[in-house]
């Protein structure tokens, strides 16, 4: 699919654009550009969008970005941008529902007010419902598939469909669809209703207060960075094992290892390439595997060319 062709999309009421620099749509203000990149303005402009791409045409969901990095040669095939700021969760039969495209710090709040527990740790997920979805995201004790009653997905011909709970495989920072399907690949993720149980309201909306504080203070939130880079190891942290190796402060080309959290990698002054960060994420995985002998995992997806 060439850039022409891109252009001859009929029936749409989203926002197309050719050769969008990713660096505005990523939370480390970095990368390259993506050949074409849609905003749909809603799941059936979506659904359309979806059924006139070739069906081999390379897809990539985007909520906030802050899981994600796109390298400096940019990415040849077609990103869909899923979050919208006007975009909220809905209470719907006693069910807290979220579009894909909502932040997971908005079905927090949402569901605290509403006098439903068990959501708060999503206050503390830097991403939208979508990211959380795909990845088992979590923070402080809670993992988003502990609480997702079903899902709606989205496959590359525009079908929505909803899949119970049981049908996905998952783990820590993990999440398989069963069967033949492929999550990211074949569907994406649309929404989710969250089975939460009544509580008291004035107790959860502390709660998620106390929890946006703590990630307030130990977090360099006032920088651009993509939240924790490394899956921490069985029985550890990611943060305690960087900082063991003296790797705090490390930098490249304006990308630094934060001196607040060491499992955080920042760009302070947004001059930092897509291959100065993924230098970093390289080089402390390197040192922290000859130092100790553990081999930490990135959380991060990285895609594209490298310029």
């Amino acid at each position: 699919m060439n850039m022409t062709d891109a252009l001859r999309l009929q029936g749409l009421r989203g926002k197309l654009g050719v050769r969008e620099p990713m660096a505005r749509h990523v939370s480390w203000r970095a990368g390259g550009a993506a050949a074409r990149c849609y905003a749909p303005a809603d799941l059936d402009d979506l659904a359309a969008f979806l059924g006139q791409l070739p069906p081999h045409e390379p897809l990539l969901f985007v909520g906030l970005g802050s899981n994600l990095l796109v390298r400096d040669g940019g990415y040849a095939g077609t990103v869909v941008l899923m979050h919208a700021s006007a975009l909220h969760p809905e209470l719907i039969v006693c069910r807290v529902y979220a579009d894909a495209g909502v932040a997971s710090p908005k079905v927090a709040r949402f569901a605290a007010r509403h006098g439903y527990a068990g959501a708060e740790f999503l206050a503390g997920v830097p991403g939208t419902v979508g990211g959380a979805l795909a990845m088992n995201a979590g923070c402080y004790g809670g993992e988003t598939w502990d609480i997702v009653e079903r899902a709606v997905t989205i496959d590359r011909h525009g079908q929505l469909r909803t899949r119970a709970r049981e049908e996905f495989d998952t783990g820590y920072r993990h999440c398989v669809l069963r069967g033949d399907g492929c999550i990211g690949v074949d569907e994406w993720f649309a929404g989710a209703w969250f089975d939460l149980q009544k509580g008291d309201a004035d107790a959860s909306r502390a709660k998620v207060k106390a929890l946006l504080e703590q990630r307030v203070a130990s977090q360099p939130l006032s920088l651009p960075n993509a939240g924790s880079v490394f899956r921490n190891p069985p029985g550890d942290h990611a943060a305690r094992l960087i900082e063991a190796c003296g790797l705090k402060g490390l930098e490249r080309g304006g990308a630094r290892v934060s001196d607040k959290h060491a499992n955080f990698i920042v760009n302070p002054q947004r001059r930092a390439r897509a291959a100065d960060i993924e230098w970093l994420i390289e080089e402390v995985r390197a040192r922290v595997l000859e130092r100790t002998g553990i081999a930490l995992l990135p959380e991060v997806r990285i895609v594209g060319d490298r310029a």
